[in-house]
Parts: C-alpha cells; sequence; structure tokens
C-alpha cells in the first residue's frame, strides 16, 4: 500500500519542486534585468549664480622715480673745510643737514665790516637829522627870511638815510655769503653723486652734488584702452596699492596724483601719475622702496552694476551652458564686459534663475538629458556598489 501511494505522489512533488525551482530562476532574471537598467545621463554639477554690483580694479605698472633731482652749486668761492658723514653716494640726508662748509674767514671778517659801515652811516644819519632840527628852529625864529631846502639840510638828511640803506643792503649781502659757506640739504634726500673732497677750492657756479628728493615718489603708469573705459570720472586723490611680489617684496598705499592729458601716439594708452609719500621710509617705518624699482600699481575703477562673475573656464566663445527645467543642457550667449584676472564679468545673457553647468560633460550638445551630482535622482540610480 505503502508503494502504491509513493508511486503516486512522488512525480507530483517532482513537479512541484520543478514549478518553485522555475519560479526562483525567472525571479532573479528578472531582478538581475532590473538592476541592469541604470540611469545613462551624464552628471554635471551645475550653480545658480545670483548677480551683483561689482567696483572694478584697474592693475598697471611703472618705475618709481623722485619727484624731483637737484644738481648742487656753489654761491661763493673758498676752500671746502666740512662734509657730512652722509654726503656720500647712496647717502640719506634730512632737509636741513648741513652737507659741506666752505672756509669762512673772509665772509665773517666782511660782516663785522658791513656792521661797521651800517654803524657809521647811522652815526651819520643822526648828526644830519639834529642840524636840521637846528635849521629849523633858526627857520622859526627868523620868520620873514626865505630859507631853502639847503638850509634846513633836508639833502644832507636824504643822503645820510640813502647812506643808511646802502649799509644795511651791504650787510645783509655779507650774512647771505657767509650762511652760503654752509651747504645744506634743500629736503630730505638720497645723494646721487658728490663731485668735491676736502681742501678742494670751489667758485660760485662750481657743481657739488646731485640729490633725489626721497620726501615723495612718482611712478607714470600706462592705462590701456580697455581699461580707460572703466576709469572713474575723478581720478585726482584716488588711494592706490603700490607693491612688489619679489624677494624683497612690499606693500604701499599710493594715491593718484594726476592724469598726464595725452595719449601715447605709438602705444594708444593713457599715463596716469601715482605719488608715494617718503618712498624710503625715512621718516616711518614702511617698507623702502628704491628709486629705479618696477612696481604694480592697483586702484579701483567705476563700479559695474548686476553683472556675474565667472570663471574662465566655463565661457567659451561667447557661450555658456546652463540647465533648463526640464534637466537639459541649453547654450547661452552672452556678452563679456571685462576680464579681470581668472573671471570674466558678464553683463548680459544670464538671468538670476539660471543653473549654469560648472563641468561639462565631454562632448555637450543642445538638449542633452543630464543629471545634477547629488541629487535624489542621481542616488536612486546608483548601483548597490555606488551605495555602499
Amino acid at each position: 500500500m505503502k508503494k502504491s501511494v509513493m508511486r503516486w505522489t512522488l512525480p507530483f512533488a517532482l513537479i512541484v519542486v520543478g514549478a518553485a525551482a522555475s519560479m526562483g530562476v525567472a525571479a532573479v532574471a528578472k531582478k538581475d534585468e532590473e538592476q541592469k537598467q541604470v540611469d545613462t545621463r551624464p552628471v554635471v554639477q551645475v550653480e545658480t549664480m545670483e548677480p551683483s554690483d561689482y567696483q572694478v580694479v584697474i592693475q598697471s605698472y611703472g618705475e618709481l622715480k623722485p619727484l624731483e633731482r637737484t644738481s648742487l652749486a656753489a654761491q661763493v668761492s673758498g676752500k671746502v673745510t666740512y662734509w657730512h658723514e652722509n654726503f656720500v653716494a647712496g647717502g640719506l640726508v634730512a632737509k636741513g643737514d648741513v652737507l659741506m662748509q666752505i672756509e669762512k674767514d673772509n665772509y665773517e671778517a666782511a660782516v663785522l665790516q658791513a656792521e661797521a659801515e651800517l654803524a657809521r652811516a647811522e652815526a651819520a644819519l643822526i648828526e644830519e637829522r639834529a642840524k636840521a632840527e637846528v635849521a629849523k628852529d633858526e627857520a622859526r625864529r627868523f620868520p620873514d627870511k626865505k630859507h631853502t631846502d639847503l638850509f634846513l639840510r633836508k639833502p644832507q638828511v636824504m643822503s645820510a638815510e640813502a647812506a643808511v640803506k646802502s649799509a644795511k643792503a651791504g650787510l645783509q649781502r655779507a650774512r647771505r655769503d657767509l650762511a652760503n659757506c654752509d651747504i645744506t640739504a634743500p629736503f630730505d634726500a638720497i645723494v646721487v653723486k658728490r663731485e668735491v673732497g676736502l681742501g678742494q677750492f670751489v667758485t660760485p657756479g662750481n657743481p657739488l652734488a646731485v640729490l633725489n628728493n626721497i620726501e615723495t615718489g612718482e611712478i607714470e603708469i600706462p592705462v590701456a584702452g580697455f581699461d580707460s573705459v572703466f576709469l572713474p570720472n575723478r581720478i585726482e586723490g584716488l588711494p592706490a596699492e603700490v607693491s612688489n611680489k619679489g624677494i624683497n617684496g612690499f606693500t604701499r598705499e599710493a594715491k593718484i596724483a594726476r592724469d598726464l592729458g595725452v595719449v601715447d601716439t605709438a602705444t594708444r594708452m593713457s599715463h596716469l601719475v601715482v605719488r608715494v609719500d617718503d618712498p624710503y621710509g625715512f621718516k616711518t617705518n614702511q617698507p623702502a622702496m628704491k628709486f629705479g624699482s618696477f612696481v604694480n600699481v592697483a586702484f579701483k575703477g567705476a563700479t559695474l552694476k548686476q553683472i556675474f562673475k565667472l570663471p574662465q573656464d566655463l565661457v567659451n566663445n561667447q557661450t555658456v551652458w546652463v540647465m533648463n527645467d526640464e534637466g537639459k543642457l541649453e547654450p547661452r550667449k552672452v556678452r563679456v564686459i571685462r576680464e579681470e584676472g581668472g573671471y570674466f564679468l558678464v553683463g548680459e545673457g544670464l538671468e538670476s534663475s539660471d543653473k549654469i553647468v560648472m563641468t561639462l560633460p565631454e562632448y555637450p550638445t543642445k538638449g542633452l538629458a543630464v543629471r545634477v551630482a547629488g541629487s535624489k535622482d542621481e542616488s536612486n540610480n546608483a548601483t548597490p556598489a555606488e551605495k555602499l
């Protein structure tokens, strides 16, 4: 009986097991097929940039030069008896420092002689005025007589007064010549060269030295035509920054002094002059700038209203790629106003709601469907290995 039952039930059991196995295989195949349906849309990064006001920074360059250079010359003759320890090429001297002296003996004697002449002239004037008073008194006692100017000693008084003025002028010249024996620095300066030595005899007009003014330095900078349109209406007094990025680099504050008012016929550039106070840091603790240094100059220009600042690699042939509301690429023609650093300043062609594609596919085309990196769709379409 048992064998009969097993004979009938075994085929049915085998059929059930086979059916279950077939269903399992079909389920696994279906699951593998679902996993193979991967989203092939390229992944991009997008950013919504907002327009803003942007102040242009104009960059240029130039050579630092002294505001003025002076050649000192002797005004009196004599032998050089002294010179300042810093009165050498490259020496720094302050305004009023005595750079050198010419022997003074003759000029001191001339001052004493002029003082004596003045004293004699003043004494003679006092005497003549006293005689004039006597003449006036006598004229009052004899009113009926005719009294001439000569009698009243008017010419004599005038002559004595002129003699006093002449003596004063002589004394003034003598004192000036004595003062000119001391050759002083007319401003804070660096000595370019000295042309006399101790014991040398000099005469009026003899060149003594060349000095560069270190109170103020000037830098003449070119401004290209494409930068000149961004210059503010008033540039005089505009703050600027002067820098040098070399081994002995520095950064100093400066001001734009003036526009030279002409355009170079060869380069078609205009030129501005920038002034730096105390370039050698003689009276301040500012880093020193040497004359002849080639420096960079930066200052603020005009303010651009509502523009986009984009990295240069996003703009190709005046075109920017954006992702539209359908998740597809769309090229946009833009107008680049200015290039500054590694960026383009874009004035037209974009709206504040545009999603700018920051990382493009290898071959971007109009209408290409893309998905955004880090979005929910990308996470759902990741493979199990990517999710891990």
